[in-house]
């Protein structure tokens, strides 16, 4: 497995050094709104870790931070309204992916009838 690249956006978010319109944050996760949004609700959730993905995370993180970032990813769900009517949860992890960020991250994507989640390439 590749080394974590501190440099990655997402670190640079949780350090404060580049600006995010945050929705929530813990001690375990925070999550802020995508900034090219596929969706009409579509919010990022990233742990605080240093995660590269969700191998990586469910390899390597604590049981406490693999459960908090879980049940912030549902606060966030619940806090943003997707929960009555149904939302998509993703995660992208590796280059055959289109994981664009090396640091372990889902999208929550709603607030409309969301379309079939792959099209099948001829």
């Amino acid at each position: 497995m590749m080394a974590y690249d501190s440099s990655n956006i997402f670190a640079r978010i949780l350090r404060k050094e580049i600006p995010a319109r945050t929705v929530y944050e813990d001690d375990f996760a925070l999550a802020f709104h995508d900034i090219a949004p596929q969706a009409p609700k579509h919010v990022l959730v990233i742990p605080k870790g240093p995660y590269i993905s969700i191998a990586d995370f469910g390899a390597t993180a604590p049981s406490d931070e693999i459960a908090g970032f879980w049940r912030a990813v549902s606060k966030v769900a619940e806090q943003e309204g997707l929960t009555q009517d149904g939302f998509r949860l993703i995660s992208n992890s590796g280059s055959n992916s289109g994981q664009e960020v090396p640091h372990f991250h889902v999208h929550l994507f709603g607030g409309t009838k969301l379309g079939p989640l792959l099209v099948k390439n001829s």
